[in-house]
């Protein structure tokens, strides 16, 4: 899509982050924007600051790992805009730890906001870009949808998982002829909320897990401080929008290591660790 003036783009995971540097980004082509998030408060300072700008805005709290929840939002949105050109499925959390050790809750909190996130997104907004004849996907995925570090099992899996899932849409796309378009983003080091992501843990899988991110929280947030800001990837996101690329790579120094990953398979030899994995864990979208 050239021209975004006056379309409509829903973002989930919008009231910050990522998320929210999309929103603004595509605000200031014309966009009407539909900010959905299941952070209120957050939620709510996104919708007045876009507002305040002149902004045509929808704000909608939404469980993207609930499908009635999406369907709500699907439902909002084609009842207040009318249409939706752009569909930004964004929202993420993480959790990390020995494999073993992850609670199986957080490995379904995990899944369910990653993944059946962006399924969610696809199963019903999809049919209605496909119908319109017009319009893209951004599915948000991470440089740990390409290569697997340590410590981030339920997250490198979710991000493999949307990596596999949007290759599988573009392909299907091509094949139908549709005029509709698919990207994912793959960032690295970004300066997110990611590691506070355990503040949007879901009520229906219980009791929410000692630290549920694993690891040294205060290392991993001073390293994303020195990481790209939201404005920067929303830029990226922008130009693969209006130009049709499938892939964006927000660090490619940090993506070194996914033609070894690969050729290790490739030549039957045994997983080797590299910069670039140990960083991939870090990759963050909404918080």
């Amino acid at each position: 899509m050239k021209d975004l003036t006056g379309k409509t783009a829903v973002i989930t995971g919008a009231a910050s982050g990522i998320g929210f540097g999309m929103a603004e980004r595509f605000a200031a082509e014309g966009m009407k924007i539909v900010l959905a998030d299941i952070e209120e408060t957050a939620l709510e300072q996104a919708e007045k600051k876009l507002r305040d700008t002149g902004t045509e805005t929808l704000a909608v709290i939404t469980d993207v790992s609930q499908a009635e929840s999406v369907e709500a939002l699907k439902n909002a949105t084609i009842e207040h805009f009318g249409a939706v050109h752009l569909v930004c499925n964004n929202a993420g959390v993480g959790s990390g730890g020995p494999s073993w050790q992850i609670p199986l809750e957080a490995w379904k909190w995990v899944l369910g906001v990653n993944m059946w996130g962006i399924i969610h997104g696809i199963h019903y907004f999809v049919p209605l870009l496909i119908e319109q004849g017009e319009g893209h996907v951004v599915n948000t995925a991470s440089l740990a949808g390409l290569i697997s570090g340590p410590l981030m099992s339920p997250y490198n899996a979710s991000k493999h998982a949307a990596v596999a899932i949007s290759e599988s849409l573009h392909h299907e796309l091509l094949m139908t002829g549709s005029a509709v378009h698919t990207s994912v983003l793959c960032p690295g080091w970004v300066n997110t909320n990611i590691f506070e992501s355990e503040r949007n843990w879901l009520s229906h899988l219980g009791e929410k897990p000692v630290n549920p991110m694993g690891g040294n929280l205060t290392m991993g947030k001073k390293i994303l401080e020195g990481g790209l800001q939201p404005s920067e990837v929303a830029n990226m996101v922008h130009d693969a929008v209006v130009n049709e690329k499938f892939w964006i790579l927000t660090h490619p120094e940090m993506s070194t290591g996914i033609v070894p990953r690969f050729q290790n398979a490739v030549d039957g030899v045994n997983p080797t660790l590299s910069f670039g994995e140990l960083g991939a864990g870090l990759g963050s979208e909404k918080s």
